[in-house]
């Protein structure tokens, strides 16, 4: 059975990041301080725009749709492309081994705006070799970003910061904070987004951190979004919005926000089907969770994985359906609808 590649381990990050403790764990006082950080946020930074629903796809894994083809069929204007890694050093590529520039991916992203939709394009994951520990200061890392943007422009840069090389590192987890303030500095109109693991209560241990340190450093992020699974709940309904308004509590205490303002910055990405610990996400779940995001004004909504948007029940994690009874792109057609 092939195993997802992103979220197999997620549970151990977890784990791992309710027992961190706090501190700043080999963090050089260069990274702590750090050239170029964009001035302390306050109450009054405003959220992005809200952005459309827009799950992961990722072309190097399983069998993945077309994606024009995936548009017409849902209605779904947005996705999540995965992953930019290093393919050696702070040099960014596709998965860490597919070009930058002139393949597959960029094919699909042209055909995507041609369509008329929009691209995420997502840096990290779980497996794979990341580009933070990899670049040596954050004008290093900002500057392998800069590479990603001039060759796609996409319209959002989402850093999945889950793998203990970046999220348990606080050297590192520094280094990409304050790269994003010169990603933002230098492309305002890119929308920036930290995707975290979780806990039901909200992101703990080494999340929790991450939220709080961005806050202190002044990192201008448009949206947080929590990683709503593998957290060995039991309805996750109930689950996801637990999890999502504990984020929303600790960007209420991190930055004096109100409700309403940190709920614009607050997103979720759930996992359709069947999660790496058995967790079942249905369609009508997904709907129902949906619905919740629009009525709170969540302004990021995703799912790993369209690649796993097909029916196989009892097939349990694999590359290629969610493992439950569906129908084709339920997932997708829902996601539309944020």
């Amino acid at each position: 059975m092939k195993t997802n590649p992103k979220r197999l381990g997620v549970v151990g990050a977890v784990t791992a990041a309710l027992l961190a403790a706090g501190g700043m764990a080999g963090a050089t006082a260069m990274e702590i301080s750090g050239p170029r950080v964009a001035p302390q946020a306050d109450a009054s930074q405003e959220a992005g725009a809200k952005l459309a629903g827009a799950p992961y796809l990722y072309l190097g894994w399983g069998d993945p749709q077309d994606a024009t083809t995936v548009m017409s069929e849902t209605g779904v204007s947005a996705f999540t492309m995965a992953f930019m890694l290093s393919s050696g050093g702070c040099t960014p590529a596709w998965d860490g081994q597919r070009p930058l520039a002139g393949g597959v991916d960029e094919q699909t992203i042209d055909a995507i705006k041609a369509a008329g939709g929009q691209v995420q394009i997502s840096f990290g994951g779980w497996s794979g070799n990341k580009l933070g520990p990899a670049c040596s200061s954050p004008e290093e890392f900002a500057g392998a970003v800069q590479q990603v943007i001039d060759a796609h422009d996409p319209d959002v840069v989402d850093f999945d910061i889950e793998n203990t090389d970046e999220l348990e590192d606080y050297a590192v987890q520094d280094r990409i904070l304050q790269g994003i303030s010169i990603v933002k500095q230098d492309n305002p109109d890119v929308q920036a987004v930290v995707t975290i693991p979780t806990s039901i209560s909200g992101p703990a241990g080494a999340g929790a951190r991450l939220v709080e340190r961005a806050a202190e450093l002044g990192t201008p992020i448009d949206n947080y979004t929590v990683m709503t699974f593998d957290f060995g709940g039991s309805d996750m309904v109930a689950d996801t919005i637990s999890a999502a308004q504990g984020l929303k509590d600790q960007l209420k205490a991190a930055h004096g926000w109100s409700d309403a303002e940190a709920w614009a910055h607050t997103g979720i990405s759930g996992m359709n089907g069947v999660s790496d610990v058995g967790e079942i996400t249905t369609p009508e779940q997904w709907e129902q969770i949906r619905d919740w995001a629009n009525e709170n004004g969540l302004t990021r909504f995703a799912y790993w994985a369209v690649n796993r948007d097909r029916g196989c029940e009892g097939g349990g994690v694999t590359s290629d359906c969610s493992g439950i009874a569906q129908d084709d792109l339920a997932f997708t057609r829902i996601t539309a609808g944020f």
